[in-house]
């Protein structure tokens, strides 16, 4: 236990004084939940902040508006969330493989993997990197699907056309996510970006248990600020002020994370540039804003397994982290979906050889040097 307490994570949240000030004030402050730090986190014209991203990633689906019978097409590696979200609306999930230099969903296995009932599309930004979202974009509108990104890790991240990503050029809703391990954090969170007016007045009522009190929307009117209407089914998925508090204080250093994160990736891209059963997934990538560093190991070639080389790693105080198990082997989705491994060609070549290590901001050049040496340590 003593080595898994002082190992670096793979991944953590860096919060300092600006940000424990800001809390502080929305504690001594009037309001703790639905109140205006919430309103000036989203800033953005059709923005919905939630309580973490898997509430974002369920409204959107709902908002949809699908039916029982309906499937939905989603990335095998990303964590359970963006399926998930699919099977919460009685969806059929659907997985396509993925491209085996992005790991990012494959268009040309998207295009396989659409059936006629198919209505929405899952793309993945996969560790920040964008998804060829352009090439998503025509497959949709050719098979009549909605797209909904998945941005949890790649808050800060570029297309390559220079926008940034949850501007919705290529999608019908994008979310994020602000869990600790994120670009940046409010604890946990999420929110929903749009340019759909209908969208987003739907999705304000879903977080909100299906509550609208907007006279103009409500179908009783003048009755005055009392007045509240539930027109559907919706959820408690509200966002505090309290994390609201600690989003707008991190979104003041996003730039600096992201330039800090870019830097470690250098450094480790130029320390395993030449190991030859090392082969790092992200290399000069300037749109990704580097969520993950994830590497793909040789393990027949370096004569161990994978499990002995994150235990060799963790003895000498790195810890890491597999991203991810496919979706498609998890008992749940192997005993209703009968979705067989054998499809996924890539995603399994992917997961056979998949670890992550530390990446995050507040890390030193001490502690990048120490990941270094532990693992070209291990030839």
């Amino acid at each position: 236990m003593k080595s898994i307490r002082r190992a670096l994570p793979y991944g953590r949240q860096s919060i300092d004084a600006h940000d424990i000030k800001a809390v502080v004030r929305a504690l001594k402050g009037p309001f703790l939940t639905q109140g205006p730090a919430v309103k000036a986190f989203e800033g953005a014209k059709y923005c919905v902040a939630v309580a973490n991203g898997t509430a974002a990633l369920h409204i959107v689906v709902a908002a949809v508006g699908l039916k029982k019978g309906h499937s939905g097409v989603t990335s095998p590696i990303t964590f359970l969330a963006s399926a998930n979200a699919l099977v919460y609306s009685g969806i059929e999930p659907l997985f396509a493989d993925i491209d085996p230099q992005t790991v990012n969903i494959s268009p040309k296995a998207l295009s396989l993997a659409i059936r006629k009932d198919t209505k929405v599309i899952i793309p993945v930004h996969f560790a920040g990197r964008p998804a060829r979202m352009k090439e998503i974009a025509a497959i949709a509108a050719k098979n009549k699907c909605f797209v909904i990104e998945d941005a949890a890790h790649a808050i800060g991240s570029r297309y390559p056309d220079g926008g940034r990503v949850g501007n919705c050029a290529y999608s019908a809703m994008t979310i994020f996510s602000f869990h600790p391990v994120k670009t940046i954090t409010t604890g946990e969170g999420g929110a929903v970006m749009t340019n759909d007016v209908k969208f987003y007045d739907c999705l304000r009522r879903l977080r909100s248990h299906g509550v609208m009190r907007d006279p103009a929307l409500n179908r009783k009117r003048g009755l005055g600020p009392w007045h509240y209407e539930m027109q559907e089914l919706g959820f408690n998925y509200r966002m505090t002020d309290i994390q609201a508090a600690l989003g707008l204080s991190q979104l003041n250093k996003i730039d600096r994370f992201i330039a800090r994160r870019s830097k470690i990736v250098a450094k480790y891209n130029a320390a395993f540039k030449d190991i030859p059963w090392i082969r790092p997934v992200s290399v000069n990538d300037k749109f990704c804003a580097y969520h993950l560093y994830v590497v793909r190991v040789d393990f027949n070639r370096l004569g161990i397994s994978r499990s002995a080389f994150m235990k060799r790693l963790l003895d000498k105080g790195v810890g890491t982290q597999v991203h991810y198990i496919p979706i498609y082997r998890q008992p749940f989705y192997r005993k209703n979906f009968g979705i067989s491994p054998a499809g996924f060609l890539e995603a399994n070549r992917y997961y056979d050889e998949c670890v992550s290590l530390p990446l995050f901001p507040a890390m030193t050049d001490r502690d990048i040097t120490k990941v270094i040496s532990a693992v070209t340590g291990l030839a």
